[in-house]
C-alpha cells in the first residue's frame, strides 16, 4: 500500500521541486538582467559606442539574453530580456525584463570628449 502512495508522491514532489528551482532561477536572472541593463546604460551615457554598451550588458546578463541598446535624443535606454526556463515557459510564464535609462553626459570644458 505504501509503495503505491510513494509511486505517486515522489514524482509529484520532484515536479514541485523543479518548478520551485525554475522560479528561483527566473528571479535571479531577472535581477541579473536589471544589473546588466544599468551597467550598459552607464557605459552608453558616458559616450561609449553602442557596441561597447551592448558588450557590457552581454557580459553581465544571463546567457542567452536579448540585449537592446537605444540612443535617442539626450537619453539612452537599455533593455535586457533573459530566457525563461523551459519548464516555466511550458506554463506560459513571461520573461522578466531589465530596463534602464540614463541621460547622455555632455562633454564640457573640463571633460575630454569620448572621441579624444
Amino acid at each position: 500500500m505504501v509503495t503505491a502512495e510513494l509511486a505517486v508522491a515522489v514524482p509529484a514532489l520532484l515536479v514541485v521541486l523543479a518548478l520551485a528551482l525554475s522560479a528561483v532561477r527566473l528571479g535571479i536572472d531577472g535581477v541579473r538582467a536589471v544589473d546588466a541593463a544599468h551597467l550598459a546604460a552607464r557605459v552608453a551615457a558616458r559616450g561609449e559606442a553602442q557596441g561597447a554598451a551592448r558588450a557590457e550588458a552581454v557580459r553581465h546578463a544571463p546567457s542567452g539574453s536579448v540585449v537592446v541598446v537605444d540612443v535617442g535624443g539626450a537619453w539612452v535606454r537599455v533593455k535586457v530580456t533573459p530566457p525563461v526556463p523551459s519548464l516555466l515557459a511550458l506554463l506560459g510564464v513571461g520573461a522578466p525584463t531589465g530596463d534602464a535609462r540614463a541621460r547622455l553626459e555632455a562633454s564640457g570644458p573640463g571633460r575630454a570628449s569620448p572621441e579624444a
